[in-house]
């Protein structure tokens, strides 16, 4: 599998920079990880599940990075990840909202859906991307400067059937994203979002190896997307090129279809 670093290595752009990333101890979040750290920057690993994998495979590359168990719905648990970030680096100049509940989600009409499923997918999805941002707001706030990239979905503007709540979730995240893009603008903050089609992870989505013809034949370019096709679009929003980029909603899906 590609890291990321084989198709996206610029000049250093993030070189100092502090980049924390939720959900990066594996798949997506993992390829963020690498490719900004080819990019010179330092990495937080914020996740519940066991980031020093990652942490190790950087510091192979002569990246530094550290890990911090985090769940994205506990305020507490958030700012720690903030504190963690600011010990270890003393800075926070990255955001990345990737934490997210998919996998986890039942697949059916939303008659079936329970209550409790629901609410937890929205606690993750978006109470989640709601406490990082605003764990991570007083250190941006006070180096005048940050960037906050919310990773949404595809399924936000398909009505993708089977998964409304997590369909609803990631919508939100537009919203949210417009209004934070308003009031953090001032102080030098960018927020923006990114929007995926479906990227195959097998160890976590089997149906993926049945579905994906049927969603490669939807795109302009045909052919799986790799969790790397997203390196670029994250690197350059992290990157100083974005600085006068904010409320934004990027779509990186091959052509699945355009706005």
């Amino acid at each position: 599998m590609q890291t990321g670093v084989e198709k996206v290595v610029l000049m250093g752009v993030l070189d100092g920079k502090v980049v924390v990333i939720t959900g990066g101890a594996r798949g997506i979040g993992r390829a963020y990880a690498l490719g900004v750290a080819a990019e010179g920057a330092r990495v937080v690993i914020a996740d519940l599940l066991d980031g020093s994998p990652v942490v190790d495979e950087l510091a192979d590359s002569g990246s530094e990075a550290l890990s911090v168990t985090t769940d994205v719905s506990d305020e507490a648990s958030t700012v720690a990840m903030a504190e963690a970030a600011m010990d270890g680096f003393g800075r926070i100049d990255v955001l990345i909202n990737n934490a997210a509940m998919f996998s986890e989600t039942t697949r059916g009409p939303f008659t079936d859906l329970t209550v409790a499923e629901w609410d937890r997918t929205f606690e993750v999805n978006v109470r989640g991307v709601w406490l990082c941002t605003k764990a991570v707001y007083p250190h941006m706030a006070a180096q005048g400067s940050g960037k906050i990239i919310n990773i949404a979905s595809n399924t936000c503007y398909k009505g993708t059937l089977g998964f409304p709540h997590y369909v609803a979730s990631k919508s939100a995240l537009l919203g949210l994203t417009r209004c934070l893009a308003n009031e953090l603008g001032p102080e030098g903050i960018t927020v923006n979002t990114v929007s995926p089609d479906l990227i195959p992870n097998p160890d976590l989505r089997p149906t993926d190896a049945t579905s994906d013809p049927f969603v490669v034949s939807g795109r302009a370019i045909r052919r799986t997307q790799e969790a790397d096709d997203m390196v670029g679009t994250i690197i350059y929003l992290s990157s100083p090129a974005s600085d006068f980029v904010t409320g934004q909603s990027l779509l990186v899906n091959g052509g699945a279809f355009f706005l």
